[in-house]
């Protein structure tokens, strides 16, 4: 029924925490890619940038995965964290578009915003882009259990779908209102658009380009179903989509279209795919 949605959505039953300095940027590619637009200067979501830590093996929703060990947490894919119960589930457990133990129930979110972070309007502004164009509602929480704190981090950081508690959305000053409203996707529950489980038919990923500690930042999910639900073709204007210059150890494209063909990263605004997919998933 969704013929041109591109994002994946993930929603885990039980996934938590995070972290301050800035967001890393993505390489200047003009000199080896003169078609890159200026966009490619968009920042590229990092928990904490510059560092790799400690490669770990560990399960997502019963599916095998790498993730990264940082200053004592569990870090997926760049800026996602999940919890310790989460990553030692080893059971074959669906917890995809079919569940709603991930989702905010009827599509409210409750939050705080903590007296210490700066430019507070990042949050706020990026809270009302997402409320002008889906059907999800933000609430200033009072008592409720179940929230969404924005704070001060290392980078820019998030746990995937509502965790139950209180859950944190960690933003360092380098991180923009795009990259919030990223945060705010993966709070909602959306993976990474580079990740789809059929990604190869739409894009090539040069792994011979990765920054070394990155490489899982670019691994897909198994077609097992258990982590997520693809809707549509992939979208590469989606704002949960890497750029082909993310995480370059030289200035080389990560990932290209089939054709060979680069693209920007894009932290502007929600595409229509995302904004489908939001709709698909609440």
């Amino acid at each position: 029924m969704l013929t041109s949605h591109a994002t994946r959505l993930a929603l885990v039953a039980a996934i938590g925490a995070f972290s301050v300095a800035s967001c890393s940027q993505e390489n200047d590619s003009a000199a080896v890619q003169p078609a890159a637009s200026s966009s490619q200067s968009a920042k590229v979501e990092e928990a904490y940038p510059g560092q790799n830590g400690n490669s770990q093996a560990g399960y997502l929703s019963g599916q095998p995965i790498e993730y990264r060990s940082i200053n004592g947490e569990n870090i997926y894919e760049g800026d996602i964290i999940l919890t310790s119960e989460q990553v030692a589930n080893t059971g074959a457990r669906p917890e995809s578009a079919g569940r709603t133990s991930g989702r905010w129930p009827s599509a409210v979110v409750y939050y705080t915003i903590d007296a210490a972070l700066p430019s507070q309007n990042r949050v706020t502004d990026a809270i009302a882009h997402w409320q002008t164009n889906t059907a999800i509602r933000f609430v200033k929480r009072t008592t409720q259990a179940n929230y969404v704190t924005f704070r001060v981090g290392s980078g820019c950081s998030s746990n995937i779908g509502m965790i139950g508690g209180r859950q944190y959305i960690n933003l360092a000053s380098g991180c923009s209102t795009g990259n919030t409203i990223h945060e705010i996707g993966h709070a909602l529950g959306l993976f990474h658009e580079q990740t789809r489980n059929d990604r190869d038919t739409y894009v090539n990923i040069l792994t011979q380009n990765i920054q070394a500690g990155y490489e899982n930042n670019f691994s897909k999910y198994s077609a097992s179903g258990y982590a997520g639900t693809d809707y549509g073709v992939l979208d590469f204007g989606s704002i949960m989509m890497y750029g082909s210059f993310s995480f370059s150890s030289n200035g080389q494209p990560t990932i290209t279209k089939k054709d060979g063909s680069t693209f920007d990263i894009q932290r502007s605004a929600l595409s229509t795919g995302d904004k489908a997919g939001i709709d698909a998933m609440y």
